[in-house]
């Protein structure tokens, strides 16, 4: 047998070491690896419950020591006393009924008294007589926490053991359950509750009501939006109890439910007194462009801007503040739509009681400009009183095209009391009433026929505007412009800007106007042009304009004569523009002389009478007749009809041109031939306003003031 099983090894060994080998290994080192994990599993589980002994050691040995220190009794122990202490039967017993008797019968879910053994930063250690102290977060105390050690507190038993073997406490679920059944009562009945405002949480408030929490959303705060949440902080209000969960402890109050009672009630008795005349006080509720809403306690009235001030104000901001507390007057109450208009500036006295003892007429006011339009300034003489000067009432001279030429916003003026009229509530000042009428003295300044020199502003159609001092222009009349010159325009003897002298001929002070001339500076050539152009006295012309039926000639001495178109030596044209251009120069005899109409008729055929042939023919080379087009016909036309584009008439020649036309005034219009060939010169009326060129601002003022004058004896007086 020895053998065989030698024999057997020897076997074994070969099968191993030849074919398995690597597969030996393999196994051996798993099964290895299993018995270590098996091994290192039970050393952890060893340690483990060696570590809880000693955890449950510790804890036995404290609480020994704690039980004995309220028994007042003197223990030390230690581990070693506990595991190898041995005591008699009656001292094991004895030490069992003293802890029994320091353990108290608690169950959970239920109220129990402690002591506070310990606070600290975020823990309170309390004692409620259990084998273990509890801990309960210092959070679930209100605020400021004051809670000493020793103090007795009431809270709830969660749990007598959680996974940590401590014994599981809560403050705020004993103060939640302490006062459930009030809070619930209050919630029953809408009985309104008293609560103090903690702290500002996201979406409301959070309150103290009974020693618990509560929350107050920020919409149910009060009536209308409030400003500063943070300043609620610490007060008390009474509110009411709108929604609660118990399982949940959430507590839901509104301080919004009680203040609309509240103002229903004093609605319905504020609607039973109200009535027009009253004064009461309200708070501003909301403010608008057009007013104030004001709460009067439960009804809100309107007070209107035009019911705030007797003054002037821009918007009710300037006056009132949202919130503030005011007084004001029942105006109307319409009891069917419970609409009510205000006013607050009926509860002062009206000021425009006595106006007239307080600005009479005449008198001279100090005031400050509050609003200025197109058309005149408003000035505050006192609050609630304005009045107005109007443009028109600003200068006696200068043409005002904007008050703000002269005054602005806020300026302190003193002005002049033209009119009262209390019942439409307005006053007309003037500010050139201060000073006296340059116009009242003008005569007196400037005598009839006294020279002086002035200053050209405009030209027009019918005349120029000379200014003879600041603010005060007369006008030079077409017809007043030359002694010997039939003047069509005033550019041909003058521009704008120039200087002239001229000579006072009229003054209108009613109309302001004043009447000039420029050829009275000289004296009348006439009478001594009669010796130099008697009858048949022959001389050298030069055509100045060419018409229809004759031409204008210049004569030397700068006078004009007129030569019909049947006097010009030629019997082959129809028209004198067949032959004639404007500067030929033709012989002339003077055939006619006219002082008293100033004219003279001149003749070319007269002029040849008696002369050689030969003179006659090189007049008449000279003066060819040719073809004459529509195209010259139409220039010529318009060259004698108006002056040229170079010479167009001033802007305001419009308006003054029109005013001329009303009048009578002349214009030296040259029309049809007198019986002896020459054009008469006839009174007309001016061309259209429409026709002369656009009004001058600079003459608005002066025209308008004479637009309604008719007199005809004032026709070359326009200022």
């Amino acid at each position: 047998m020895p053998a065989k099983r030698k024999a057997a090894k020897k076997t074994t060994k070969k099968k191993t070491g030849t074919g398995g080998g690597a597969k030996s290994k393999t196994a051996r080192a798993k099964a290895t690896s299993r018995v270590r994990a098996t091994a290192k599993k039970k050393a952890a589980q060893a340690k483990k419950e060696t570590k809880a002994k000693t955890t449950k050691k510790k804890t036995r040995i404290k609480t020994a020591r704690v039980k004995a220190k309220k028994l007042d009794v003197e223990l030390v122990l230690t581990a070693e006393d506990i595991e190898t202490q041995e005591y008699s039967s009656d001292e094991y017993q004895q030490m069992m009924d003293m802890y029994d008797q320091t353990l108290k019968d608690i169950r959970e879910g239920e109220i129990v008294s402690g002591t506070v053994m310990g606070v600290t930063r975020d823990d309170v250690i309390v004692d409620v007589g259990f084998k273990s102290e509890g801990i309960i977060p210092i959070t679930e105390f209100t605020p400021p926490v004051n809670v000493q050690v020793g103090e007795k507190i009431e809270v709830f038993l969660d749990a007598i053991e959680n996974n940590d073997g401590q014994l599981v406490l809560s403050k705020q679920k004993a103060d939640f359950l302490r006062v459930w059944d009030t809070i619930k009562e209050s919630h029953d009945s809408g009985k309104s509750v008293e609560g103090k405002i903690v702290r500002r949480i996201k979406g409301g408030m959070v309150v103290d009501l009974f020693g618990v929490e509560a929350f107050l959303p920020g919409s149910q705060i009060a009536l209308r939006q409030i400003p500063d949440f943070d300043a609620l902080i610490g007060k008390g209000m009474e509110l009411k109890i709108i929604k609660i969960n118990k399982s949940r402890r959430n507590i839901v109050v509104s301080r919004r439910v009680v203040l609309e009672e509240q103002r229903e009630e004093l609605r319905d008795q504020l609607l039973k007194e109200i009535e027009p005349g009253q004064v009461r006080q309200g708070i501003i509720k909301n403010i608008t462009d057009f007013g104030v809403f004001i709460d009067l306690g439960g009804v809100d009235g309107l007070l209107h801007i035009t019911d705030m001030s007797w003054g002037r104000i821009s918007h009710p901001s300037e006056l009132v503040q949202l919130g503030q507390e005011i007084d004001v007057k029942i105006l109307d109450f319409d009891k069917s739509n419970n609409r009510i208009s205000l006013g607050l500036k009926q509860l002062t006295p009206y000021p425009w009681e006595g106006v007239e003892e307080k600005f009479p007429v005449g008198s001279r006011v100090k005031g400050r400009v509050v609003s200025i339009t197109d058309y005149g300034a408003f000035v505050e003489l006192e609050k609630g009183i304005e009045g107005l000067i109007h443009i028109s009432e600003m200068s006696w001279t200068q043409h005002i095209k904007h008050p703000s030429k002269l005054i602005n916003a806020n300026d302190a003026v003193e002005a002049v009391v033209l009119s009262i009229d209390k019942e439409n509530e307005k006053i007309s000042l003037g500010l050139k009433q201060l000073e006296p009428d340059p116009w009242e003295t003008l005569d007196l300044r400037y005598p009839i026929g006294t020279r002086v020199s002035g200053k050209v502003r405009n030209l027009t159609t019918f005349g120029a505007f000379v200014e003879i001092e600041d603010g005060i222009d007369g006008l030079v009349h077409i017809s007043d412009m030359s002694w010997t010159r039939r003047i069509q325009h005033p550019s041909e003897i003058m521009k704008k800007g120039d200087t002239l002298d001229v000579t006072i001929l009229s003054i209108d002070k009613e109309n302001r106007r004043i009447s000039l001339g420029h050829k009275q500076v000289k004296p009348d050539p006439w009478p001594g042009l009669e010796l130099q152009y008697a009858v048949n006295t022959e001389t050298i012309g030069s055509i100045a304009r060419i018409l229809d039926r004759g031409v204008i000639a210049n004569l030397p001495g700068d006078v004009e004569g007129f030569v019909p178109a049947n006097q010009l030596g030629k019997t082959d044209i129809k028209k004198p523009v067949e032959a004639f251009s404007e500067g030929d120069e033709i012989p002339l005899r003077v055939i006619e002389f006219d002082s008293n109409n100033r004219r003279i008729v001149l003749s070319v055929n007269a002029y040849f009478s008696g002369k050689e042939q030969e003179e006659v023919e090189a007049y008449l080379k000279a003066h060819p007749t040719k073809e004459i087009t529509v195209s010259d016909l139409v220039e010529n036309a318009d060259r004698i009809a108006a002056p040229s584009s170079s010479e167009k008439p001033s802007e305001s020649g419009t308006r003054e041109s029109s005013k001329t036309a009303d009048s009578g005034e002349k214009t030296g219009t040259v029309s049809a031939e007198s019986p002896s060939g020459e054009p008469e010169i006839k009174s007309e009326k001016p061309e259209d306003a429409s026709e002369t060129g656009k009004t001058d601002p600079e003459q608005d003022n002066e025209i308008s003031k004479s637009e309604n004058s008719s007199d005809p004896a004032k026709e070359k007086s326009d200022n």
